[in-house]
């Protein structure tokens, strides 16, 4: 089509609705490089409706353009031109001029250098999502998705598993966006194939709510999400692992696993099996935070684990914590996860599991206590042995009812079934070494608990777009039936004379906690810009914590109670929270504003001693958050958030626990809640043509009416008891920084991380509050290189440095780590390889009783594959050096503690591994 003939239409069109329509655009067409206008651009006007054309023409030499005659309305504006990419975006024309001001266009020459470099780039970021393509790095044969995670930059995965994003700890793991196996992060990336996955998706996840409304609630858990390859969600997938050898000085060792995956459409279906004693397979344990409702802790710990300085509130002894790297163990674990939807209406998500842990483990553990010129040394000798099992159940049911209603409702089941039996052997020193107190226990506990929980969301889109009503129903409960028996001979030393202790006693008790709450929330859209939420929260708690305690008489029957150990307590917390939020956004900004007012009533009973404690709080819930993506790639985001957390009934009933008679807890039924402030700061970027990519996150987290513990100490005989209390300074502030780039020259690819920390928290001694500050910084930086089927190498290294100080005790406590990695696998012909990795920790010596702590880990694996991968035949040694120590080192306040504790060291194992697919999940 000629220009002429062009021109010839545009005049027609023009003068045709010129007598009915008044409304006018004009604008400008530039080059996006240049910022030069374009000539000969075509501007099209089509109806948003039926997409047909409304009007067109051409611009001039300087890339202008006008078209007038148009009746107000949506339209869509459609640029062409032969040498720039397509320009498609939705305008609103108002009577009058409209001035569309600068539109920018890309060549195509351009678009596809920026199209390759993004095919071939690494990582990119969308909005608040960083993603890696899976593909980019490099990782062995048949690897999990745990080994993926490990190469992408800001990603940490510790020896426990535990994997932070850009400092922070990742608390989901989906796949394609739901669930896998319930809401524990280590069965995925443990079960799925490295290979299997397309790419990596690192976000703060909202709740239900805020992504429904828009809102932000401030409710986020740092997020991962593995979206899988089109071509392995088709037909069935898995794994058949089978490996076992020979340990020193302990019975041999295996590990036998099976994977299997189904995918045939909307439908997903996977199970696992892992049994195997070489602590390898450790996975979750523990039932959810989000169900005790414990006080928030604070927890700073070096890379290795070996320093520590925390403030941590509660005591209950039903919990059996088990650090896998430490002891021996067996372990099963085994799940099956089902998922599907029809008709894109109605989705399910069901994952039952069982967990079964066979544990053993002997310790020493030496702490260390400084008052003032005095100090006590405490060392005790622990043989553990702990057999458990629980299952889990998790059910998700995900409806779209209408075009305007839509439910979800999920439902989680838990048990726990736990024994144990602790014998140990203690004794405590004063500061000359004098002989103070010594214990010989054995104790004995049994618990069996369970948690139900169950949420129900209901969501209503009115016609008005952003006029939402939303309905938000929680409910979970906690039940536990716990029986300890303890038998223990105790001598406390004087300066003259002895006085001996022997308990022989059984403790039964019930515990129960049941917690229901509603949310309603309304929002309505003021502008396109603007929009309100307006909400009412009401949250019931109930607990009931009932416990005896009996001797023996005579015989075998435990029949007399102890009063002082014997006690039922109730409590009853109502909370009305009304609130309002303000929400902002408008092309690169979103702000978002607002409060809650909690009315928080205590109805605590006491019914041993027929004593309540009624009491009222009104508190503040405010919430901020910002967010400023101020070009591709790059983003600001800084949110605030004001929460309240109330203590736990085991912190509130006044029982004592006197399973350790030298260091006993006892509840404080005074405690108010505590408040805590939190602002987070994080920046992210990436330049895809530099292919370097930056983050850094800044929190800082303060604490009014924390719950702190009260250690009255003896100094005659070293003997504590530890009450909970209300105190104020506590503050904590982390900073982390990362940035990486490639060297093309040489195809390296660099990574530098650099971490700064501050913790300021009360302690508190014989009723006199002083404060502890410890510093504390780190740098690590890695180099890796790789090249496909021939060899992939990494080094990297990790230096921290730390400062502590109590006021208390007015002493300085510095020390530095230092950590060297590196990780080789190479190549020969394609099928054979060698796997190794080799780590050198380095500790200085803390104080002038424990030496420098340093060793080496060497673990190698040789493996030949066959038939494209799909068998496996390996040879492996773990600890070959033989040098694996299980030491932890930690700092509260004014004591010092060090734990040893047994590992498993040197042993090798022979293995097979079958990695079968159908022909449907093969390229």
């Amino acid at each position: 089509m000629n220009r002429k003939l062009l021109g010839f239409i545009c005049l027609f069109l023009i003068s045709f609705t010129a007598k009915s329509q008044n409304a006018a655009i004009q604008g400008k067409i530039i080059d996006t490089a240049t910022g030069k206008g374009i000539q000969n651009a075509v501007v099209m006007l089509l109806n948003e409706g039926d997409s047909l054309l409304s009007a067109f023409c051409r611009t001039d030499k300087n890339g202008a353009f006008s078209i007038s005659g148009q009746k107000a309305g949506k339209r869509i504006v459609m640029i062409t031109h032969p040498l720039f990419a397509d320009y498609v975006d939705n305008i609103t024309i108002s009577e009058g001029k409209n001035d569309l001001r600068s539109i920018p266009i890309t060549s195509k020459s351009k678009l596809l250098e920026t199209i390759i470099v993004r095919t071939g780039g690494a990582i990119k970021i969308k909005g608040d999502t960083t993603i890696y393509t899976a593909d980019s790095f490099n990782v062995s044969a048949n690897a999990n998705v745990e080994e993926l995670l490990k190469k992408l930059p800001g990603i940490q995965v510790d020896k426990s598993g535990e994997i932070k994003a850009m400092g922070e700890k990742v608390e989901k793991v989906l796949v394609d966006g739901e669930e896998f196996f319930g809401d524990d992060p280590g069965m995925a990336v443990k079960n799925l194939r490295a290979d299997a996955v397309k790419e990596v998706q690192v976000f703060d996840k909202k709740s239900e709510q805020a992504a429904f409304t828009g809102i932000d609630d401030g409710n986020t858990k740092k997020t991962i999400n593995l979206k899988l390859k089109e071509d392995k969600k088709k037909g069935y997938f898995g794994k058949l692992s089978l490996a076992g050898g020979l340990a020193e000085n302990v019975p041999g060792r295996f590990n036998n696993n099976l994977m299997f995956g189904s995918f045939k459409g909307k439908r997903k279906i996977s199970a696992f099996v892992l049994n195997g004693n070489t602590n390898q397979d450790g996975l979750n344990w523990q039932e959810s935070q989000k169900y005790s409702g414990d006080e928030n802790n604070f927890e700073m710990t070096d890379e290795d684990g070996i320093f520590s300085v925390n403030f941590q509130s509660g005591a209950t002894d039903d919990d059996i914590f088990i650090n896998t790297e430490n002891g021996f163990m067996r372990n099963i674990n085994s799940g099956v996860h089902y998922s599907n939807k029809w008709n894109d209406k109605h989705k399910i998500n069901l994952s039952p599991k069982y967990n079964l842990q066979d544990y053993s483990n002997n310790k020493t553990v030496l702490t260390q206590t400084q008052i003032g010129d005095s100090a006590f040394t405490e060392t005790a000798n622990t043989a553990q042995k702990v057999d458990r099992y629980n299952s889990k159940n998790s059910f998700i049911y995900d409806g779209q009812l209408d075009s305007a209603n839509s439910v979800k409702v999920t439902l989680r089941g838990e048990y726990y079934h736990s024994e144990s039996r602790d014998i140990s052997d203690g004794q405590t020193l004063g500061t000359s070494g004098t002989l103070k107190n010594k214990s010989i226990r054995d104790n004995f506990r049994k618990s069996d608990k369970s948690v139900l929980s169950g949420n129900a969301i209901f969501k209503h889109k009115f016609s008005k777009a952003r006029r939402t009503l939303s309905l938000n129903l929680d409910w979970n409960n906690k039940s536990n039936s716990r029986e300890n028996t303890l038998i223990s001979k105790n001598t406390l030393f004087y300066n003259a004379f002895t006085d001996s202790i022997e308990l022989n006693q059984k403790t039964m008790g019930t515990q129960n906690s049941t917690n229901l709450s509603s949310r309603l929330v309304y929002t309505e859209p003021f502008n396109k810009k603007w929009s309100m939420e307006l909400s009412y929260q009401l949250s019931l708690n109930n607990g009931d914590n009932d416990q005896k305690t009996f001797t023996r008489s005579t015989g075998n029957t435990y029949d007399i109670p102890v009063d002082s150990l014997t006690n039922d307590f109730k409590q009853k917390i109502l909370i009305h929270t009304p609130g309002a939020k303000f929400n902002y956004a408008y092309k690169k900004f979103k702000v978002n504003f607002g409060s809650g007012f909690g009315i928080t009533n205590f109805d605590l009973a006491d019914q041993s001693r027929d004593t309540l404690y009624l009491r009222k709080y009104i508190n503040v819930f405010p919430s901020a958050s910002f967010v400023y993506s101020y070009k591709s790639n790059h983003s600001l985001r800084i949110r605030y958030n004001g929460s309240n957390t109330q203590p736990t009934i085991d912190q509130l009933q006044p029982l004592r626990n006197n399973s350790n008679i030298f260091n006993q807890y006892q509840g404080n039924p005074d405690l108010r809640p505590s408040f805590g402030h939190n602002v987070n700061i994080t920046h992210n970027g990436y330049n895809f043509l530099k292919d370097m990519w930056n983050f850094q996150t800044v929190n800082v987290y303060f604490n009014e009416n924390a719950i702190t513990n009260n250690r009255i100490i003896d100094p005659v005989t070293g003997s504590t008891i530890t009450r909970p209390i209300n105190t104020s300074g506590n503050i904590s502030l982390t900073s982390w920084t990362g940035m990486g780039f490639k060297v093309k020259k040489y195809d390296l690819n660099i990574n530098l991380n650099a971490n700064v920390n501050y913790s300021r928290f009360a302690d508190v001694i014989n009723d006199v509050v002083s404060f502890s500050n410890t510093t504390g910084g780190g740098l690590t930086t890695g180099v890796s290189k790789s090249k496909k089927e021939k060899y992939d190498i990494s080094l990297s290294n990790s230096f921290s440095l730390n400062y502590n100080t109590n006021a208390q005790t007015k002493t300085a406590n510095t020390f530095r780590t230092n950590n060297l990695t590196l990780n080789a696998t190479v190549y020969y012909k394609k099928t054979w390889s060698i796997i190794s990795d080799f780590e050198m920790i380095a500790r200085q010596n803390l104080n002038n009783q424990n030496g420098n702590l340093n060793n080496q880990l060497l673990n190698i694996q040789i493996q030949k594959t066959f038939k494209n991968n799909e068998f496996t035949f390996y040879a492996k040694v773990r600890d070959l050096l033989n040098q694996n120590i299980g030491i932890d080192r930690n700092y509260y306040g004014n004591t010092f503690t060090e734990e040893r504790n047994q590992r498993l060291r040197r042993y090798f194992l022979l293995g097979f591994t079958w990695d079968f697919k159908n022909k449907g999940t093969q390229k």
